[in-house]
């Protein structure tokens, strides 16, 4: 007779990742900043491509490019785009967000809320527009979808656009075979559905928090402030500098805003919460400012 296995050890495999923070420290990895480090930790341990979770971190990305296809890009706009779930205030999201639970990160181990401020704070400490500190207190709030019930790979990941050929540029380029998208010639050229030039809002990314907290935001916030929150997970166009083709004249303005904002995403993380009570004033200050009363999520 065999035991049955452990609870602990089971694998959730619509979400492998035992943190969000896995993909996170990824990224890091993947895209080192000139010259910076993570606060609280050495560089060349963020380097370390042997770490535990990199097994997690490949199967992620491959559920993610096997099945983030044009038609199930579409679906996803048209079930939460409605805005049909949930009322909740800015701060309250923030609250919320907070219940998402990472088990905890083995580096830091501090909650969403804590990397959220320290983000924020670290762009106020910066002397940036205080709509760019918003930006930074709000652009993660769209990962709440992963409390209603969204797995991981539809909700973080590197975005790319579907309904054209994958640059090679994406990481784990190779699991896009698996993708039903990837076998329809219409879709595998440089331009697929789309036209030159057309501008990156009449491009359909993968989905994720991104565009479901720009759709959100979109008529609060200046342009650069939302090509931030819209395009920081675009990690082929802002850093590799792929899919230049697809891109207007405003989008090739925008996109310094979204590289100067990568940074703060990246590397404001330290071992030291911050005083999240002390700060709330402002940051409600700040809030009133910009957003409504209520957000529709």
């Amino acid at each position: 007779m065999h035991a049955e296995p452990d609870p602990a050890n089971r694998v959730d495999h619509d979400n492998p990742l035992e943190s969000l923070e896995d993909w996170d420290r990824f990224l890091v990895d993947r895209y080192p900043e000139p010259g910076a480090a993570p606060a609280g930790r050495p560089a060349e341990e963020y380097r370390n491509y042997d770490r535990p979770e990199g097994d997690r971190v490949r199967e992620f990305y491959r559920l993610n490019h096997a099945r983030q296809t044009l038609e199930f890009v579409l679906a996803k706009k048209r079930e939460w785009l409605a805005f049909n779930k949930r009322t909740m205030t800015p701060w309250q999201a923030l609250e919320y967000l907070n219940t998402l639970v990472d088990d905890s990160d083995p580096d830091l181990s501090l909650s969403q809320i804590d990397h959220i401020f320290q983000t924020a704070e670290a762009i106020r400490a910066d002397g940036h527009p205080d709509w760019f500190v918003l930006t930074g207190l709000m652009h993660d709030v769209g990962k709440v979808l992963c409390l209603f019930g969204e797995p991981q790979w539809a909700v973080v990941g590197d975005t790319f656009p579907v309904g054209c050929r994958y640059s090679d540029k994406i990481v784990y380029h190779e699991f896009f075979e698996a993708n039903p998208d990837f076998h329809v010639p219409e879709y595998q050229t440089d331009l697929g559905i789309y036209s030159e030039c057309c501008g990156l809002d009449n491009v359909h990314l993968s989905w994720s928090h991104d565009e479901y907290l720009y759709q959100m935001l979109k008529d609060y916030l200046p342009l650069p402030a939302l090509y931030m929150i819209r395009y920081h997970s675009f990690y082929p166009a802002h850093k590799e500098g792929a899919y230049a083709f697809l891109m207007n004249a405003q989008d090739r303005e925008m996109m310094p805003w979204v590289r100067k904002f990568n940074p703060y995403d990246l590397y404001s993380k330290c071992p030291v919460p911050p005083d999240v009570r002390s700060l709330r004033p402002y940051y409600e200050d700040l809030i009133a400012k910009y957003l409504p009363d209520t957000l529709q999520f």
